[in-house]
């Protein structure tokens, strides 16, 4: 007769293949190297199967490894549900939960959308984390975040989709482009221009590079921004024009040194659309339901000159 599973040899497992490294393992969950391989042994011995590959390359995961770490993330999830809402009955909504964001929106938005959440939620600790969308999406579907904060279309059949609003892209050329003493950029002043855009791991990358095929621009391949603060700066040296998200103009373009100019662009119709997306599995569907509805309120009441309701 197999012993039983634990969740202690879950959590362990979960930041193995997390880390792909039992030493990096164990330092995360707080335990000695022995300690943590003993409970992957266990783990094996309880589901008569081989989770792991042990070479010099690290811990990687066998086929039946990858099956068993999905399963395992969604036991953990629906124990760490068990608990917030145990302590949510007495209290409300608690607990902690991670938030991925992407980094072209989150620094320039998040601020104010986690001060309302920590007035109206003081027990709930929301951990946010940026990287790119490919990335959030890669890791949203692995269990690393609870929820994501990105530009849409976000194309998968295991994700619940709320759609938030509309932001506007604004035209940026360097201070003595031929463009910067127009009141506003229509399609035909586009046509032929150099196009920076980020690089292909941001869904805004598709975006520019359909406008700049629609246009006649030419979008320049060789160089792709690794931040908007990036791309800004080979505006400023006239290396090519740029889309930049609406938010960030107002937070970060003349702060410090007015190195751009930026232009409305068809009456700031061109937009990218923003969504909260959470795995359908998720226990905690209920509470990101609530807190997509405060990042609306947000958007209204802090954004709205920036932002547009979907």
């Amino acid at each position: 007769m197999n012993p039983d599973v634990t969740l202690r040899q879950l959590r362990y497992f979960v930041a193995l293949a997390d880390t792909s490294h039992y030493r990096k393992a164990a330092e995360l969950v707080g335990v000695s190297q022995p300690s943590l391989s003993q409970q992957i042994v266990g783990l094996e011995a309880a589901l008569g199967l081989e989770l792991v590959e042990r070479g010099k390359r690290g811990a990687i995961l066998t086929p039946g490894g990858r099956d068993v770490l999905e399963q395992s993330r969604i036991i953990l999830d629906h124990v760490e549900s068990l608990r917030t809402s145990a302590h949510g009955a007495k209290e409300g909504i608690s607990g902690t939960l991670r938030l991925g964001s992407t980094p072209t929106l989150g620094p320039y938005f998040l601020p104010q959308v986690m001060r309302r959440i920590h007035k109206e939620y003081p027990a709930l600790k929301v951990l946010v984390r940026d990287a790119a969308p490919a990335i959030l999406k890669e890791e949203l579907l692995q269990g690393r975040h609870d929820f994501i904060l990105t530009q849409l279309p976000f194309r998968s059949a295991d994700v619940s989709v709320r759609r938030l609003f509309r932001e506007p892209l604004m035209l940026a050329v360097a201070r003595d482009h031929a463009l910067a003493q127009k009141p506003e950029v229509q399609d035909a002043d586009i046509g032929d221009l150099d196009v920076l855009s980020l690089s292909t791991a941001y869904t805004l990358h598709n975006q520019i590079a359909l406008l700049c095929d629609e246009l006649g621009a030419h979008l320049r391949s060789e160089y792709e921004g690794t931040s908007l603060d990036a791309i800004r700066h080979m505006v400023s040296l006239d290396m090519g024009v740029a889309f930049l998200p609406a938010l960030y103009v107002k937070s970060e373009v003349g702060k410090s040194a007015n190195d751009v100019t930026v232009l409305p662009f068809r009456n700031n119709r061109l937009t990218r659309s923003i969504g909260m997306v959470w795995r359908k599995q998720s226990p905690h569907g209920t509470t990101l339901e609530r807190l997509t509805e405060i990042v609306k309120e947000v958007s209204q009441q802090h954004f709205a000159q920036q932002l547009r309701a979907e």
